[in-house]
């Protein structure tokens, strides 16, 4: 027997970030946490004592769904704290999905939390032992997606101003979104002449440091009726795991996301072309440029040349990170959750300056380590149905 995730079974219901930016001092990840739990709530209109599934991840706390159920003061009776980095969020959608289905519970919050800018280096954890690698002195994480872009270079001929595109349409997404950390414009030329980090990555072409959370708040179709704002509902999601050292890499410039995009679109019945709006993690220009080509936007090779002419930015053809992704619009570590929040935000149709147009289906992509783990959902509104 072939048990399989039913398209449209589950919708999002609520969505909601923290505070962002620089928070403020004595927070921690889980206050944050809870404090977007409890806005996540109110956007939909239940109440705390619904939610019987929780799921929470940072890189902040060893047992976050613990700390956060008792900070919230419920007791769930399914937790899941799974961590894959910044598709932590995605494959958590599939997971409460899944429990939703199941019966085991009704009402499911995803939430993440950090406060990275606030402490510095002071909490972030150290990489794990790789003798394949530290005797290089690498620095991670720049370096690792470095080589991503070096090879896609030498083998495409995609360019550095071609990556400087991303991070301009990004910046241009940004000044559209009140929330967003970076307020002032951006060129190409501001990007090549930033910094060199890790080459060919310019400080410009690097994500976001700041504090932040977000919290999804996932219920059955049936249960999302009548709530306060139009569900997004869940089409298709999928995930895949291609490695974990960049090192083991087989290829670096193709990821699984080609395999986790797949599950999403057959579960979804749907493809590349029939997908209004894209968020895609971005924490270096290198990155959209790749799930792009392995989503099917734009074949392999092509992803340089794609993002030209501002095609991803507010006047281009193919709208990309509409809040500013997080190399404009916030970065805490784990981006993920965030490229959710503004799919399901877009499918309502409250994004004002930066509103798609008959916005019907919506794909976001996270990514976690170093081109590791993917995940992608695809979100629709009633009329997707």
């Amino acid at each position: 027997m072939t048990l399989a995730l039913q398209r449209g079974s589950v919708a999002i219901v609520g969505v909601a970030e923290s505070d962002l930016g620089k928070v403020m001092p004595g927070l921690g990840p889980i206050d944050l946490m809870a404090q977007a739990v409890v806005r996540a709530l109110d956007d939909c209109g239940l109440p705390l004592g619904e939610v019987d599934g929780l799921f929470a991840t940072t890189s902040q706390s060893r047992m976050p769904t613990l700390a956060l159920a008792e900070y919230l003061g419920i007791q769930p009776r399914y937790h899941d704290a799974t961590n894959m980095g910044g598709a932590s969020f995605m494959t958590m959608v599939g997971r409460a999905q899944a429990a939703i289905e199941a019966g085991l519970i009704q009402v499911a919050v995803i939430a993440y939390g950090s406060t990275q800018r606030s402490l510095g280096r002071a909490n972030v954890a150290a990489p794990d032992p790789n003798p394949h690698e530290a005797p290089f002195r690498p620095l991670y994480t720049a370096s690792s997606y470095a080589l991503a872009a070096s090879r896609h270079m030498h083998q495409y001929g995609t360019t550095r101003r071609q990556l400087a595109d991303i991070a301009v349409a990004a910046r241009q997404w940004a000044l559209l979104n009140p929330a967003a950390w970076e307020t002032k414009p951006l060129t190409v030329e501001d990007v090549l002449a930033s910094p060199m980090i890790s080459e060919p990555l310019t400080l410009r072409d690097c994500c976001l440091v700041t504090d932040g959370g977000g919290a999804l708040v996932l219920a059955s179709a049936e249960r999302a009726q009548g709530l306060r704002r139009p569900p997004a509902y869940v089409l298709g999601v999928g995930e895949a795991l291609g490695h974990y050292s960049i090192s083991a890499m087989p290829d670096l410039t193709a990821t699984a996301a080609v395999d986790s995009g797949a599950q999403a679109y057959r579960m979804a019945g749907l493809a590349a072309r029939d997908i209004d709006v894209l968020q895609l993690y971005d924490a270096f220009t290198i990155t959209p440029l790749l799930f792009l080509e392995d989503l099917g936007f734009c074949p392999k090779g092509e992803g340089g040349r794609y993002v030209e002419n501002g095609r991803i930015a507010p006047s281009g053809e193919q709208p990309v990170n509409t809040n500013g992704g997080g190399l404009s619009y916030c970065h805490p570590g784990m981006y993920g959750i965030f490229a959710l929040i503004e799919a399901v935000r877009q499918l309502r149709g409250e994004c004002g300056e930066r509103q798609i147009a008959n916005c019907h289906t919506a794909l976001a992509h996270g990514n976690g380590g170093t081109l590791s783990s993917q995940s992608t959902v695809i979100l629709g509104s009633a009329a997707a149905l």
